[in-house]
């Protein structure tokens, strides 16, 4: 046995050399595996949805995250509930994975049966003492925030949350990403740690190798840059993307966008967030071939296309709203080497496919960029698991990103005492 593979979860994590990656047992251990889905999925908020995926009353949407499980309802008042996918009579499901819609939730079982509310509202053969009242559903502690549901399967769930609320609600607003429609969603498994997924898309150090699709929409300095070996063109082009960033994010504020960065990444946040207003290239409209729209038919009631691409980071989910669209993509662990990255791409209600936008103009860039980085990921988990592989140096100027999730995964075990 290897000294490595004799280390607690905690040895290893706090063995991590500064600025360096994590050692491979942390992506590769079955123990590790359940203690990340623990804590940073049962005891985090998590994104686990969007309100499109109930969009009518009886709309029914059913996530697992290890062995829990949700029950994402629109109820009869167009209220979006989450309940504990277990039925309180003798624990059986009520719902597999996916989507459903139903005028009650009925147990396959026993046939006891819920209202949307999660009241009780049949159980038979228990008696006249029976008292129904106290057996509805188990709801889950629940978010949203635009469009984004997020859930919290801890009994006191981090009150941190309320930030990204704050912070985010303000920036959603003008798109009214509640009314919205899934045009095209996305299931891929990548074979790969959750934790490399998360790196992977908290960098784009890769990005102009690897995303040709994606990297058409963005200014080269956003992927990052060594300032240690600009040239005079170079630093000329610098100056000239510092003062259109300036422009563009002056004009986005003076008609009422948010557009500034915040960022609750360090140690002391528990719900980590980053969100930021990017210019976008080209003809500045949206992540397509084109840098046009791929709607005409723009999100809410915006008159402006050239909005950027207003993104968010969370430890599971990353998101991109353009003016006509967005894209929503979350993950969830399915094993030590296997990450289920759903992705979803929304348009405008209204909007009407082959008039207002085409799916393949939509989904081009996120489809292509997703298949990259699948690959991407699981060359990357091989690696780690080799015996020849050394965690090395991250780049101080592209990876600092990456750096902070190894810092904060550290501190979030450690406040759970591993």
């Amino acid at each position: 046995m290897s000294e490595t593979q004799c280390k607690t979860h905690g040895e290893l994590i706090r063995s991590r050399q500064s600025g360096h990656g994590m050692p491979g047992e942390l992506f590769g251990r079955q123990d590790v595996f359940e203690t990340d889905i623990k804590v940073f999925f049962h005891r985090h908020w998590i994104l686990v949805g969007v309100t499109a995926d109930v969009p009518e009353p009886g709309d029914v949407s059913v996530v697992d995250i290890g062995k829990a499980s949700i029950i994402i309802v629109r109820d009869d008042d167009e209220n979006v509930r989450t309940y504990r996918n277990v039925c309180r009579h003798r624990g059986a499901r009520l719902k597999e994975v996916g989507k459903s819609t139903v005028g009650m939730l009925v147990c396959p079982y026993h046939q006891w049966t819920y209202d949307l509310d999660g009241s009780l509202r049949h159980a038979s053969h228990m008696g006249k003492d029976f008292d129904s009242t106290c057996r509805g559903l188990m709801p889950v502690h629940t978010k949203i925030v635009g469009t984004h549901i997020f859930v919290c399967l801890a009994a006191d769930p981090p009150e941190d949350i309320a930030k990204l609320e704050e912070t985010m609600t303000p920036r959603f607003a003008p798109y009214d990403l509640r009314n919205t429609k899934i045009a095209f969603e996305q299931e891929i498994i990548e074979n790969g740690n959750w934790k490399l997924v998360i790196e992977n898309n908290r960098e784009c150090y890769h990005c102009a190798g690897t995303h040709p699709e994606l990297t058409a929409s963005f200014l080269p300095e956003d992927f990052g840059f060594c300032p240690d070996t600009l040239n005079e063109e170079a630093l000329r082009a610098l100056d000239e993307y510092k003062a259109r960033n300036a422009a563009c994010q002056a004009s986005w504020e003076q008609d009422g966008f948010v557009s500034a960065p915040v960022e609750r990444l360090d140690e002391d946040a528990v719900t980590q967030f980053r969100t930021q207003q990017l210019v976008i290239a080209g003809n500045g409209e949206s992540q397509t071939l084109s840098t046009r729209v791929a709607s005409t038919r723009l999100l809410g009631n915006l008159q402006r296309r050239d909005l950027g691409d207003m993104h968010l980071w969370t430890h599971n989910s990353w998101t991109h709203v353009m003016s006509d669209h967005a894209v929503i993509s979350y993950i969830i662990p399915l094993a030590p080497d296997k990450t289920l990255v759903r992705s979803k791409w929304l348009v405008h209600a209204d909007a009407v496919e082959g008039v207002d936008y085409n799916v393949s103009d939509l989904t081009e860039v996120w489809i292509a960029t997703n298949t990259q980085d699948k690959h991407l990921v699981e060359i990357t988990h091989e690696g780690t698991q080799d015996p020849a592989y050394t965690p090395g140096m991250f780049s101080p100027f592209t990876e600092t990103y990456v750096d902070q999730f190894s810092r904060w995964y550290a501190a979030r075990l450690s406040a759970h005492g591993i």
